[in-house]
């Protein structure tokens, strides 16, 4: 059986309520999760988590959940990124509070690096922000996480969503410039 058909069979009986199949998807994706998760430690992220225990926080984060069940690839990394995400946003939320907020400056936005380079208070306006777009467009949410906090290119989020590159591309725009209002005249 081939490693996509394996992961499709996974994915079905982690569906169906399978807490096994959720262990083998880990341990199938493992490699992948370490990729997303050096990613982000190698862009400058604050504090001193390490990529194997971001790994397996987002893995304990995921289990202990409720939510449901990953349907699909495109659906498990990004439950995997918005775990990631969460655990980046409380270290530096942890960090700012010890800090006072000092030495914090204006959020540039235009870049994903950018974005994920923030001390710590501005992070946490950021999350807030992905809350309030969460209400309004859950696709824009989804492709930060995916682009920002997993690290995916444009084109490796139009392959894993099945959107084209264009539809990823104006949805990365109008996200930005959401980002940019919410977050003030400086992002």
């Amino acid at each position: 059986m081939t490693a996509d058909k394996e992961q499709d069979r996974l994915f079905a009986a982690y569906a169906s309520g399978d807490p096994e199949a959720f262990r083998a998807l880990v341990t199938s994706l493992y490699g992948e999760l370490k990729r997303i998760a050096r990613g982000q430690l190698r862009r400058g992220r604050p504090g001193s988590l390490q990529t194997t225990a971001l790994v397996h926080e987002a893995y304990l984060k995921l289990a202990a959940s409720d939510g449901s069940p990953a349907r699909d690839r495109e659906h498990f990394f990004a439950l995997c990124a918005r775990a990631m995400r969460h655990l980046v946003v409380d270290q530096a939320r942890a960090a700012a509070s010890a800090k006072r907020g000092g030495g914090a400056e204006l959020l540039p936005i235009d870049t994903a690096v950018h974005l994920v380079a923030t001390p710590g208070a501005e992070l946490s306006r950021v999350d807030e922000a992905l809350e309030r777009l969460e209400k309004v467009n859950s696709r824009h949410v989804r492709l930060v996480e995916l682009r920002v906090f997993a690290g995916f290119t444009e084109e490796e989020i139009a392959e894993l969503t099945g959107s084209s590159l264009r539809t990823v591309q104006r949805d990365w725009q109008r996200a930005r410039a959401w980002l940019r209002v919410e977050l003030g005249d400086g992002a």
